[in-house]
């Protein structure tokens, strides 16, 4: 069933071809801009143009609401952080990844850890699990499609009630108290992030594996960050609908204090964990894997190209180089 359009909408839109008319494309940009804010796409032709729903339409089914976008989740943000950490665990397929995941944290993790999974369109096979984890009192967020990694994890974070955020991939196991090491890290105001695996950089155009300790990024596996961080900076740009570059991307936004400014640091912190397959990436062809993450590289590139600040040791005085080497 097709959705009203709101009269106010299509006010936005005519008000943008009236711009488009007049070739005033800095004002049909700005308008285009609150149009998608507001959910709805605009496609032209000539100087008319067509509306649609940008994202799909929030369902509800026997009590429980599959959400459209991530926007339509209602968030905690805004609350007073409680607990020692929320956890957030985006999940598509492979439901015993899943369960080894949230096994894992019940196992390790400190009182007062929220755990969220995102069930972000989830295979048959998967709900089944979910709705058994969600008995053992795993908060569960459904989502009405499969919205992609930065909308899906975009969506569980809205949920978040302390004031440490931790994004963990199913494809890892806790096989110990990783929450504590990384509440510990971000209790340096100076620290930006922290997590599992970090990677440094020469030039911003390739990043390798990094000791425990600072580095330039941290690898979205196990990442931890303040949940104010991302109430004042985020939400993660949802153009990154494939996992792949989104964490190097995320690392940027959280150290950057502005080019005058020292940044904050990315600090990897030895956990312990089980790092297994990462099916995410391994089922997906060579040539679809490489062109999603290429995309999302140019994203990167287009925010950070000029900002060798925020390298440890950028060209001018790094040694060695070559391709990372980041098992995805």
């Amino acid at each position: 069933m097709s959705r009203e359009i709101p009269s106010e909408i299509i006010a936005l839109a005519d008000a943008r071809s009236a711009a488009r008319e007049a070739r005033d494309f800095a004002e049909a940009d700005r308008l285009r801009a609150q149009i998608e804010t507001a959910g709805w796409k605009v496609t032209d032709n000539g100087l008319r143009f067509r509306l649609s729903p940008l994202h799909p339409a929030d369902l509800e089914e026997a009590g429980t609401v599959r959400y459209g976008s991530s926007a339509s989740v209602p968030s905690r943000l805004d609350e007073p952080p409680t607990g020692t950490a929320s956890v957030v665990i985006r999940a598509t397929a492979w439901p015993e990844d899943v369960q080894r995941a949230v096994a894992g944290l019940r196992r390790s993790a400190p009182d007062r850890t929220q755990v969220i999974l995102v069930a972000d369109g989830p295979t048959r096979e998967l709900i089944a699990e979910l709705e058994s984890i969600a008995a053992s009192g795993v908060e569960i967020v459904w989502t009405a499609a499969r919205l992609g990694q930065a909308a899906g994890l975009n969506c569980g974070i809205r949920r978040a009630t302390a004031a440490v955020v931790i994004v963990l991939d199913p494809s890892v196991e806790p096989t110990g108290d990783i929450v504590t090491p990384l509440v510990e890290a971000l209790a340096d105001p100076g620290v930006g992030v922290a997590g599992a695996i970090g990677v440094t950089s020469a030039n911003l155009r390739t990043f390798e594996a990094a000791p425990p300790g600072d580095v330039d990024a941290i690898e979205g596996y196990a990442m931890a960050f303040r949940r104010d961080d991302y109430r004042d900076r985020g939400p993660l740009d949802e153009h990154f609908r494939f996992y792949r570059n989104l964490d190097l991307w995320w690392s940027l936004v959280l150290r950057d204090q502005g080019e005058e400014a020292q940044p904050r640091r990315a600090v990897a912190v030895d956990l312990p964990l089980t790092r297994h397959e990462h099916r995410g990436w391994t089922e997906l062809p060579d040539a679809e894997r490489d062109r999603l993450s290429k995309r999302n590289f140019y994203r990167i590139i287009d925010r950070f190209r000029q900002r060798e600040d925020l390298l440890l040791k950028p060209a001018a005085t790094a040694s060695g180089g070559g391709n990372p080497e980041r098992v995805r």
